[in-house]
């Protein structure tokens, strides 16, 4: 597997864990003790922040906002411009009119677990879990966690679909069965859950 690629006006702190096979494109911000699997591709602009952990495989595309302390599991995709916050209740000064620091508040993260998309300008508000090979919508704000394979989309972001590890709705084939278009897998549905058949 091929070196880390890093472009000369990336700026990449000394401490950061970089995979091989990694690609950091121009402009590009990966702060202190952020850890990047192998074969991560951030591109232009974007921003890892101080200890962000993604897994293998992921794609931060141009100018998206991945705050402290989120984790990414293995083959996330984060679209352009999206933002994954990291403050309950964001104030620039204390109450005494002092300007917070770093230390003022308590972090909260966005957990987006294997294989799921996040659409391009799309909001995450911590603390929230991004289920499993699950979908959200170009421009959708999530506000609660989102199950494993389900398409949320709009502002809250609600379900409205089941998608396949594909990214392809499903069709529902009756007897709470739904099939992917694309691989002929079959799923499994139990109210707002959804399992692969034949996985545990």
């Amino acid at each position: 597997m091929s070196k880390p690629r890093i472009s000369d006006t990336a700026d990449v702190d000394p401490d950061v864990l970089i995979g091989d096979g990694c690609a950091i494109w121009h402009l590009a911000q990966v702060r202190s003790g952020a850890e990047l699997g192998i074969e991560c591709i951030i591109g232009r602009g974007a921003y890892i922040g101080p200890g962000v952990v993604l897994g293998d495989r992921c794609k931060v595309q141009n100018y998206a906002l991945v705050y402290e302390p989120a984790k990414l599991g293995n083959g996330v995709f984060i679209g352009p411009a999206v933002v994954l916050t990291n403050d309950h209740y964001p104030r620039a000064t204390n109450p005494d009119g002092s300007l917070k620091s770093g230390n003022d508040w308590d972090l909260v993260g966005v957990t987006i677990q294997e294989g799921a998309s996040i659409g391009a300008r799309a909001v995450c508000v911590a603390p929230i879990t991004i289920g499993r090979w699950s979908m959200v919508a170009a421009g959708s704000t999530v506000t609660r966690d989102v199950p494993d394979f389900a398409l949320v989309a709009g502002s809250p972001a609600k379900r409205i679909k089941w998608v396949g590890r594909a990214g392809v709705p499903l069709v529902d084939v009756g007897q709470h069965i739904f099939e992917c278009p694309s691989t002929g897998a079959r799923y499994l549905e139990d109210g707002e859950r959804l399992t692969e058949i034949g996985s545990e």
